[in-house]
């Protein structure tokens, strides 16, 4: 073979490879423009093995272009870890210089798996070549904020659909009738009519399903939409994204037409109801679609004639973004769509928009910071303006780290959303997932017992509360340690909800004792849970009033004297102001009450000197509680006993106790009840002089009688001007 021969051969076999080399990438770069990204990737992959690996400057950037394109594809369809790993040959291979975005869109990918330090690396890359990206300044955004979201988890509780979901793609369910026990949400399952493989995700082409909920409150096993003899719903197109009037009269939804290398925008039709189980032929809402390149889907109403939608259309802020249309009912028109705005829609994808209960939209986004990927944002409604602002991140768990998108509500605490999280199995699955949001969790419990001694608690107190809702009432017995809780209601008295406080409800809550013990306690207590957006244990104090006397801090007062003894010079320093506070609080917390404030002697001296120096203490307690602290005169009546009533104690053994044992004191009977009269106390004048003098201390005290729990401020008479005045005292 002559040396001529022999270079013919060699230019064959680099034209041979040359050609099939460029046919791959052609195939591959078709594929991906038509949007086949099942065919695209596969593609792509077999024409970066066929490019030579020679370090030439056109076979590094075929390579690069491939191996991004092979990543772009499997991004597309949420196969991150693959997606990754393409993305990494593409930076090998320095596509960078030119396609910078194999940076950001590898740090999507890190950030979505969970490997935040490395797509933080990825991000400054990008950054570096292009400084101003809102998508990677979201990103970075996006991983200082993810501990934040963990550490503030919201309280709803999420939980796999597993009855409407399959290995397929099941996604964006929509409440289908009044009642909300029909759901419809589009699926690429076995059984559709769209049966033949999507070039884009590798599934079967999607269709739209129904299910219903059981007496049982289980889903039924999902059916095709249902049409009339004309209608025909679910094609060999794809179908989804599903939306309803308020009257679930009309249907709106998402038609994606299949052709072969031709990448055909999206389309929205609406059909109306034949019945209650059947669909009219429906009708291209073509006003809403500039031309076919343009794609459309996604719609949003609520009341069939404003209409939101996801489209790539011209004049966008980059992405798909939602736009809206309105409908004109004497031309039956729609009219030009009109973008979001700023407020709305970002540099990144805008999708999936549905409305909530209170008019708020819903949509998700991957242009805003969030958890990765599409994350679902709530923005709030302007008035009855058909405008929005101020989208915020849902948070966590409604959204992860993978795509979270198309979010409904079906009453305040429950609702649906689609997810592309991780699977108990370790899989990345497209699934409907529910949510619920618990209620706060409310208890109540009761505190009885003596009023001016929290420690004395009182047994069988009947406390009985009343709710707002008519008939909504209950009661129960205080126990020996004067308490009583109440949380969750028996199975039997669920009336009012399974437990006994709910939320944004009001309680009033009274009780009654031993009438023959205690006065009756005009005064309620109130307890409201409006408003109050955390979890409570309320405990509520009460007391009842005994029948004797009640007795008050010590009042001291220098030898013969009725000033109020302050001295800050002993060990112990004390103010006579100070426990007279506690008369001015039992006042203030019982404003009917209306009270006769005793002054007591012991029995040494006469018993007139006696009566006079008491009445003068009295009065300069009432005259403190009246002229410096402001209590209504007419609430006090200031009484000089002298040493007419000798004081009770309670004796055991050689101690001496003024507090009454409590009932449920095991040794109660080992206290022996003792009158201080002035033969009891003179006993122990030569044998026990330092008792002698303790008991004596004993008798001069300040206690309060209850004279009415009734005071009317309207028809009260006046006080009696002597009490401001003392009586002569030699």
């Amino acid at each position: 073979m002559n040396v001529k021969h022999v270079l013919s051969l060699v230019f064959i076999v680099i034209a041979t490879v040359a050609s099939a080399q460029n046919s791959n990438v052609l195939k591959a770069r078709t594929a991906y423009m038509s949007a086949a990204f099942a065919e695209a990737q596969e593609l792509g992959e077999k024409a970066y093995k066929s490019i030579s690996s020679k370090d030439t400057r056109r076979n590094l950037r075929l390579k690069g272009e491939m191996a991004t394109l092979t990543a772009d594809c499997y991004r597309y369809q949420e196969m991150y870890r693959p997606a990754n790993e393409w993305y990494e040959r593409a930076i090998l291979l320095e596509y960078y210089s030119h396609e910078p975005e194999v940076y950001l869109y590898n740090g999507d990918m890190l950030r979505m798996m969970g490997e935040n330090e490395k797509a933080k690396e990825m991000y400054e890359e990008y950054m570096k070549l292009v400084p101003e990206s809102d998508l990677a300044k979201a990103g970075m955004e996006s991983i200082k904020m993810n501990e934040t979201f963990v550490e503030n988890k919201t309280r709803h509780v999420i939980e796999n659909e597993v009855e409407l979901n399959t290995e397929s793609f099941d996604m964006a369910a929509a409440v289908g009738d009044r009642k909300g026990v029909k759901i419809y949400f589009g699926s690429s399952r076995d059984g559709g009519v769209g049966g033949e493989e999507s070039a884009r995700t590798g599934d079967a082409q999607m269709d739209l399903w129904v299910s219903e909920l059981d007496k049982k409150g289980n889903w039924t096993k999902p059916y095709l939409v249902q049409e009339d003899d004309e209608g025909t719903i679910n094609t060999p197109d794809a179908e989804g994204t599903v939306c309803f009037d308020d009257r679930y009269k009309k249907m709106f939804f998402t038609r994606c037409p299949v052709m072969k290398k031709q990448n055909l925008g999206c389309e929205i039709w609406m059909s109306e109801a034949a019945n209650k189980t059947e669909w009219k032929e429906p009708v291209q809402l073509t006003d809403l679609k500039p031309d076919d390149s343009v794609s459309i889907g996604h719609p949003a109403t609520i009341d069939g004639k404003f209409l939101i939608f996801v489209s790539d259309q011209a004049g966008g802020f980059g992405g798909k973004d939602l736009w809206y249309s309105e409908y004109d009912r004497k031309s039956e028109t729609w009219s030009a769509p009109k973008n979001m705005g700023p407020e709305i829609n970002t540099a990144g994808d805008e999708l999936f928009p549905t409305f909530a209960m209170n008019g708020d939209l819903m949509f998700s986004t991957d242009g805003r910071p969030g958890m990765g990927g599409l994350d679902l944002f709530r923005a709030s409604r302007v008035g009855e303006e058909n405008k929005w602002e101020n989208p915020t991140n849902m948070g966590t768990p409604l959204n992860s780290k993978s795509n979270d998108y198309a979010l409904i509500e079906i009453d305040d605490r429950n609702g649906y959303f689609t997810s592309e999280r991780k699977s108990v199995n370790g899989e990345y699955n497209v699934d409907i997932f529910s949510y619920n949001i618990p209620p706060f969790l409310y208890s109540l419990k009761m505190d009885i017992h003596e009023f001016g001694d929290p420690s004395r608690k009182i047994e069988d107190v009947r406390i009985t509360v009343v709710g707002e809702n008519p008939g909504e009432r209950w009661e129960g017995y205080s126990n020996a340690q004067g308490a009583i809780f109440w949380d969750i209601r028996p199975i039997e008295d669920e009336t009012f909800g399974n437990r006994y406080i709910n939320e944004n409800s009001t309680y009033t809550i009274s009780i009654a004792g031993d009438p023959e013990k205690y006065y009756e306690q005009p005064e309620t207590q109130t307890i409201t849970t409006e408003g109050l957006d955390y979890p409570q244990d309320f405990v509520v104090a009460m007391n009842l009033i005994p029948q004797r006397p009640i007795r008050l801090p010590e009042v001291r007062y220098p030898l013969n004297k009725w000033e109020l003894l302050i001295d800050s010079t002993g060990a112990k320093p004390f103010n006579s102001k100070d426990s007279l506070l506690y008369v001015y609080k039992m006042l203030e917390d019982n404003p009917k009450l209306v009270i006769q404030l005793n002054s007591h002697t012991d029995s040494r001296g006469s018993s007139a000197r006696n009566e006079k120096l008491a009445t003068n203490r009295a009065r300069r307690c009432y005259k403190f509680l009246v002229e410096e602290k402001g209590v209504d005169p007419r609430r006090i009546v200031p009484v000089g006993k002298g040493e007419s009533s000798p004081r009770k104690v309670w004796k055991k053994g050689d101690e001496y106790y003024v507090v009454e044992p409590q009932e449920n004191d095991p040794e109660k009977d080992q206290y022996e009840e003792i009158i201080l009269t002035e033969k009891y106390i003179n006993q122990y004048m030569r044998s026990n002089k330092e008792l002698y003098e303790r008991l004596h201390q004993y008798n001069r005290r300040t206690d309060a009688e209850i004279l009415s729990l009734d005071f009317d401020p309207e028809t009260a008479p006046p006080a009696d001007e002597k009490y401001l005045n003392y009586v002569p005292y030699r």
